[in-house]
């Protein structure tokens, strides 16, 4: 029996399982790590931090599974997206915090690209927006502001990478500086057409060239890695969205899905066609297989799992997010709270990064039950946003049921209410953990493991399916009053 280690590292845990040949998980392990906000809008990860729970996490997988690494066929990595690291190519140490994709530091510089002009040129070439979001501003902050860091970049002494690429440099001890297409095309600095780094957008933010990493497909030999005790191949790198979007089976253009965890993440795949938005989303790469390149539309939300940790942490109106269900269907019907939780910005269709988060709709007897139910009903919320750009753009792509993932995806109640909200069918699939799984099927593919595209999607099974039933008239009031709410807390 060989076996897959898929290596799931995101924004508050790391997560490693090892799937056996039927691609069926047979030992995981997880581990959070610190969150660090030095201002208002700032977040930051200990670059190390990822690394050292990473590495944890895959032995406590191996062990979990009762193998050793020299059982394992590939590796497969997944990551969560944007985060930007900089490191001494020759000690390997980084020079910052990573700078986190919920990061608004840029937001002025953002505003003054725009106001110079250069969002159409960008957009053209990345599908991305000007927006702190991405990766390439982040980078170009560093290098203003850490000392010598410009000099020394370019000297040729530094290398940038997404938290993949910086994985992948720890792994391989620093023999090798990649990346996959799903993760360059997150950076504001890659061309999506052209399937290289732009020396345009690279000079417009005054980023030396070799800083970046080598682009390839998302399955493929990427290096060997001897830290799990047994040399064992890297064989496949995705975005976590993307990671998902392969995961839940989506390789035919108009499938969509939607992953639920810390922010909200949709993805249409659009196959051959890179679509340009009216509408405020994204166009982007959603996987590169034998150097052919499927295209999707993207709509991002912040924060959806993350409102629940706020839930927990910021107010301590609940232990654990498995009491959010029950309190929910606790919550008094007449209580109609809106909750906006735009703690970082706002993401698709909005795309406001001062935009900060909002209730409405409060009175004396607003208890925990009801903003519990609140911050749940804000994530339907989002995703109608999203679902409502996608129907606009991609016409007969986005009619198609949804298919979910993700942690939230648990809760049967917030299941519901998307579908009510959205007037859409929602497909829970009986592996929720779609992410690990899309990288797992990456590495196993390229090691002629696990069966080609096809194969792959006719194994997604159904766990459940939830119907609209909220009628039309209440759905309808419903998004306007919230739509009222996201209006009014960006005029703040």
């Amino acid at each position: 029996m060989r076996y897959i280690l898929a290596i799931d590292q995101g924004t508050t845990s790391s997560r490693a399982i090892v799937f056996d040949e039927a691609m069926r998980p047979r030992g995981s392990a997880q581990e959070e790590f610190e969150q660090h906000f030095p201002q208002s809008g700032w977040v930051e990860h200990a670059p190390d931090d990822l690394w050292q729970t990473v590495l944890r996490t895959c032995f406590g997988a191996l062990e979990a599974a009762g193998i050793e690494a020299e059982a394992l066929a590939g590796i497969g990595i997944t990551n969560q997206r944007e985060t930007t690291v900089l490191w001494d190519r020759a000690t390997g140490v980084p020079l910052y915090n990573a700078i986190v994709w919920q990061d608004r530091r840029t937001s002025e510089a953002c505003a003054a690209l725009k106001e110079a002009g250069h969002e159409a040129e960008v957009r053209a070439k990345t599908g991305l927006l000007l927006d702190p979001y991405f990766s390439g501003t982040k980078l170009a902050w560093l290098l203003d502001n850490v000392a010598g860091a410009r000099a020394r970049a370019e000297a040729g002494q530094l290398a940038f990478g997404t938290v993949d690429s910086w994985l992948l440099w720890k792994l391989t001890s620093g023999r090798v500086h990649a990346t996959d297409a799903t993760n360059a095309a997150r950076t504001l600095l890659y061309d999506i057409h052209e399937g290289d780094w732009s020396p345009e957008i690279c000079a417009l933010l005054d980023i030396p060239v070799s800083l970046l990493p080598e682009v390839r497909d998302c399955a493929g030999r990427f290096g060997e890695t001897e830290a799990l005790g047994a040399p064992v191949p890297i064989l496949g790198i995705a975005g976590d969205q993307q990671a998902a979007t392969i995961g839940q089976g989506c390789f035919s253009a108009g499938m969509m899905k939607a992953t639920y965890g810390t922010g909200c993440f949709a993805l249409l795949n659009t196959g051959a066609d890179a679509v340009t938005s009216e509408h405020k989303l994204l166009t982007t790469i959603a996987y590169q297989l034998d150097g052919e390149v499927t295209y999707a539309l993207e709509g991002s939300i912040f924060v959806a799992g993350a409102v629940v940790q706020w839930l927990r942490d910021g107010l301590g109106i609940i232990g654990s997010a498995r009491e959010t269900q029950a309190l929910a269907e606790a919550a008094d019907a007449g209580h109609d709270v809106i909750i906006v939780p735009a703690f970082t910005g706002l993401g698709a269709p909005y795309w406001n990064p001062e935009c900060r988060g909002a209730a409405f709709g409060l009175t004396r007897a607003t208890g925990p039950a009801e903003m519990v139910r609140a911050a749940l009903q804000s994530v339907g919320y989002q995703t109608r946003d999203l679902l409502e750009a996608m129907r606009a753009d991609g016409g007969a792509f986005a009619e198609a049921a949804l298919r979910v993932d993700g942690g939230m995806c648990a809760s049967d109640w917030t299941m519901q209410f998307l579908a009510d909200i959205t007037g859409t069918q929602v497909d829970r699939p009986t592996v929720l953990e779609t992410t690990a799984l899309g990288a797992a099927w990456l590495a196993g593919h390229a090691a002629g493991l696990y069966p080609d595209q096809a194969g792959f999607a006719d194994m997604w099974q159904l766990d459940r399916s939830f119907e609209p039933q909220m009628n039309e008239e209440m759905r309808a009031a419903k998004y306007a009053r919230w739509q009222r709410a996201v209006a009014a807390a960006q005029a703040v």
